[in-house]
């Protein structure tokens, strides 16, 4: 009997200090999306990161890609906001506006902050103070892939760099051969299948009208009447409008993979980086990677993409700031990454990524990041920025005036920052 108290008293007292172990340990919500590769990739992350700091339990909340905005909000209407968020960079000066974030630098190991791409650093950085809130392993490009089959075909010329890419002319005039070219369903997939939720038309199309020689609003004035529905901005949408016409470009109704699907049925894509992965497994040496073609005097691809920040409301953001370095130092995740033909956004992960190196296939992307990359409107205005934009497209694409469909984007823009008094100090340092 009395050994059996003793026992009991033992198992006792050890399951009494297992119990208070578990309460101690500090527990950080990590908020992200992603698709299933990357869920898993983040969960085998959190593994290594507890095993190798055993009094911190990470837990994650995911939210769909299309309705991360969304979700987001929710939490701050909860004000359950996590201690770790995913966010995509253009959103970020909002974010920091609203007082969701604080600043990351004084929170990440100074050997991945020395490692950061300018164009890390830029996606990452409030324009009003200037400190950074968000980083991430990887930036984001744009580029025009093409079939080698088809383009040899019809006799066009393969840039090499750039500064060597197509001007407008030479762009359409290609895009008429191949609309006449056997084998050709479509000439193009500008991956309209994304729709008008993901960003994808800001992101990708926005550059074209940059290139032409407008922008989405006035970065100074922070005024969109007068520059979105300028003469330039509604040719370069009309333009677009009449590659949908001739049904140059894969419909929507026709899903998002139609230049790497069975058969090619589209000649070239402009895609982003992420889809070079998928199109070369199944093309091989018949993709080739062209750089965004001129539509004016000068060319413009996008940047930015998903990063990672620290909320203001966290109540641990020492242990926060740890997670995201030891994430993006960790080496498996690095090569899952790498090998779903991640963009590096860190010196020693470009140097990891032969994809991206001078030679590599995919050069051309990384080269457009220091040449032509112009990041998306740094205003806490962007989410109305990017919606209008995106119904706009979406009207011209579907028939509508581009010109009337710009101008009412325009006012929607401007009668948002309006009624938010400017958003102050946006304005105010001009």
């Amino acid at each position: 009997m009395g050994n059996r108290l003793l026992w009991s008293l033992v198992l006792s007292s050890a399951l009494s200090a297992m119990g208070a172990q578990a309460a101690e340990k500090t527990v950080i919500q990590v908020m992200h999306q992603g698709d299933p590769g990357f869920v898993a990739a983040y969960g085998k992350v959190a593994e290594r990161f507890e095993a190798a700091n055993p009094d911190v339990d990470v837990q994650f909340i995911y939210a769909p890609h299309d309705a991360y905005n969304e979700k987001f909000s929710a939490a701050v209407m909860a004000k359950q906001l996590p201690d770790v968020m995913e966010l995509d960079a253009p959103f970020l000066a909002n974010y920091v506006w609203s007082g969701y974030l604080q600043p990351i630098k004084p929170l990440i190991d100074e050997d991945v902050l020395d490692d950061m791409t300018a164009s890390n650093i830029a996606q990452g950085t409030y324009p009003i103070d200037k400190d950074l809130y968000a980083i991430g392993l990887t930036d984001s490009s744009v580029v025009l892939y093409g079939n080698k089959k088809y383009l040899e075909a019809i006799g066009a010329r393969i840039p090499k760099s750039v500064d060597d890419a197509w001007s407008r002319e030479e762009f359409e005039t290609y895009l008429e051969k191949l609309s006449k070219l056997d084998g050709v369903k479509w000439p193009i997939d500008t991956f309209r299948g994304y729709g008008i939720k993901t960003e994808w038309i800001t992101y990708a199309y926005g550059p074209i009208l940059q290139s032409a020689g407008c922008d989405l609003i006035d970065r100074k004035a922070w005024k969109s009447e007068g520059t979105l529905d300028s003469e330039a901005c509604v040719d370069a949408l009309s333009m677009m409008q009449k590659w949908v016409k001739k049904d140059w470009v894969v419909p929507q109704s026709a899903g998002t993979n139609q230049f790497f699907a069975e058969g090619n049925p589209a000649a070239l894509a402009l895609g982003g980086h992420w889809v070079y992965a998928e199109a070369a497994a199944t093309m091989k040496d018949n993709i080739v990677v062209l750089p965004l073609p001129k539509f004016g005097a000068e060319g413009a691809s996008p940047n930015g993409t998903w990063i990672w920040a620290v909320t203001k409301t966290s109540a641990h953001p020492d242990i926060a700031g740890k997670f995201i370095s030891f994430l993006l130092k960790d080496k498996e995740y690095r090569t899952f990454v790498a090998s779903q033909s991640g963009y590096p956004g860190l010196k020693s992960f470009a140097a990891e990524s032969p994809l991206y190196a001078p030679g590599g296939p995919m050069a051309i992307a990384f080269e457009q990041a220091s040449k032509t990359a112009i990041a998306r409107p740094p205003h806490p205005a962007y989410p109305t920025i990017t919606s209008a934009f995106m119904q706009a497209v979406d009207e011209a694409f579907n028939g509508g005036d581009p010109k009337e469909a710009l101008t009412s984007a325009a006012k929607k823009i401007d009668q948002d920052i309006e009624d938010n008094d400017g958003y102050p100090p946006f304005g105010d340092e001009q």
